[in-house]
């Protein structure tokens, strides 16, 4: 309905444009020698095409002002006024143009009057019809489930960077204190951002991966419910899915939440990316290792120890820094 309001609408614009049955037309004054209540006159104007004074009957503006008609317009000979076009080009240039043989209705007001309403309609349809699809729109919720799932993941793939460069350092033992062998600055620098993690960061990462991995899958399903033209794009079955997985996603945020955990992802990923610094930490590393090795020899063995088969994971590339506040 839109398309073809919108085709008789440049068909009315069409026929205006190529309309061309009138002659060019100025607008000139008419002295008016009698009138007639109905608007019924003879005017009288001078030609300049035969340099006469012409008059001829014509129809005036019964509606104008009565101090335009005679007698109390203030013309001399008692005449009234009134304005006319005369033609100013074809072989009748010099006549009046009698405004009263134009048909009310051509051909552009035809379409014009056919096109308006279906214009209206297309557009109201239309949006009408878009509305049921654009009712499950949740771009703030699809948006911070997004960032919790991003900070969970973020959480589990750097401690297990922090136990991987633990592994990587090729020492598994650590001298004791009355040894005079060195350690490893490498392994006691990552065994030191591990301790000052604490104990809860493996609990957290640990987390960290299983709702990130559960909420993967209801984001892949809710992607169409982040935008109004992924909505609109989206088939019957798609936007069943993905108001679906938005209800799930609102649980497990309001959960989250409840429980502090976008608070403990963050600060789970500053303390295991302490390390960065690595003059820093280095040395506030060996300086706790100096004070409690056994902590360190513990710690150690902990992390050295063998996982059980199908239980490794590979950590991912290391991302660049993320600016989370210090809690």
């Amino acid at each position: 309905m839109l398309t073809l309001g919108f085709v008789f609408f440049a068909c009315s614009v069409g026929f205006d444009a190529v309309r061309s049955d009138l002659p060019e037309a100025r607008q000139i004054d008419l002295a008016v020698l009698d009138e007639k209540p109905d608007g019924s006159c003879r005017v009288r104007w001078a030609d300049p095409y035969q340099k006469r004074v012409r008059e001829a009957s014509y129809h005036c503006d019964p509606g104008r002002s009565a101090l335009l008609k005679a007698p109390q317009y203030s013309d001399s000979r008692g005449y009234g006024w009134e304005s006319g076009f005369m033609l100013t080009e074809g072989p009748d240039r010099g006549d009046l143009e009698d405004l009263t043989a134009e048909p009310d209705f051509r051909y552009s007001d035809v379409f014009l009057l056919l096109g308006m309403p279906l214009i209206g309609l297309g557009l109201i349809g239309g949006n009408l019809r878009a509305v049921p699809r654009v009712m499950g729109v949740e771009t703030r919720l699809v948006r911070r489930a997004a960032r919790l799932s991003e900070a969970a993941e973020w959480a589990a793939e750097d401690y297990e960077r922090a136990v991987a460069a633990v592994r990587e350092a090729g020492c598994h033992v650590l001298p004791s204190q009355a040894s005079e062998v060195a350690p490893d600055a490498r392994l006691v620098t990552a065994l030191w951002v591990l301790r000052e993690a604490g104990p809860q960061a493996r609990q957290t990462a640990v987390l960290g991966g299983k709702l990130a991995k559960q909420m993967h899958g209801l984001l892949d399903d809710a992607a169409p419910a982040a935008g109004l033209r992924s909505m609109l794009k989206a088939g019957p079955m798609a936007r069943l899915n993905a108001a679906q997985a938005v209800t799930e996603l609102r649980l497990l945020l309001a959960d989250s939440e409840r429980k502090g955990l976008p608070e403990r992802f963050a600060q789970t990923s500053v303390d295991l990316l302490r390390g960065q610094d690595a003059d820093r930490a280095a040395l506030a590393a060996e300086t706790d290792f100096a004070g409690d090795p056994t902590a360190y020899s513990r710690l150690l063995a902990q992390l050295t120890r063998p996982a059980p088969s199908g239980s490794s994971r590979s950590a991912s590339p290391r991302r660049g820094w993320r600016g989370y506040p210090r809690r």
